[in-house]
């Protein structure tokens, strides 16, 4: 696999979604809450986190185990579109908690453990990574 306009701008947007994601979930913790910085980073996570999820459709591996090119990573594209969809739906319903929740477990899904994940040796990211610092 090589590096394509279309795994750039996965990787792109996939890495400021981990970066801003914390700002929009720290936003509205604690006694002073911050709405206007939470919706701004929040909706620009939203966006972020889609187009990573979109992107990742079109990217295929067929070197990994796979299903017509698409690895177990893969799976978390519809848990994001469905978690998205149901963290919105309780928002719209009045049920912030569930919206929270929500919004928390898929930061740490789709973005850190499934950031880790492409840092194995064996997904592009994790090869560039390890053969850049001798270690693979």
């Amino acid at each position: 696999m090589q590096l394509t306009p279309l795994i750039a701008v996965h990787m792109t947007a996939a890495t400021a979604a981990v970066v801003i994601g914390p700002v929009a979930l720290w936003a509205r913790r604690g006694r002073t809450q911050r709405p206007v910085l939470h919706r701004a980073f929040g909706y620009a996570w939203v966006t972020l986190i889609l187009l990573t999820a979109g992107t990742a459709i079109f990217i295929r591996d067929f070197s990994l185990p796979n299903l017509g090119g698409y690895t177990a990573i893969h799976l978390s594209v519809p848990v994001v579109f469905a978690v998205l969809f149901g963290a919105f739906y309780a928002l719209a319903k009045g049920n912030v908690r569930r919206h929270r929740v929500a919004m928390q477990m898929l930061y740490l899904s789709a973005c850190i453990v499934s950031g880790a994940l492409t840092l194995l040796p064996s997904r592009y990211l994790g090869h560039l990574l390890w053969t850049s610092v001798g270690l693979a």
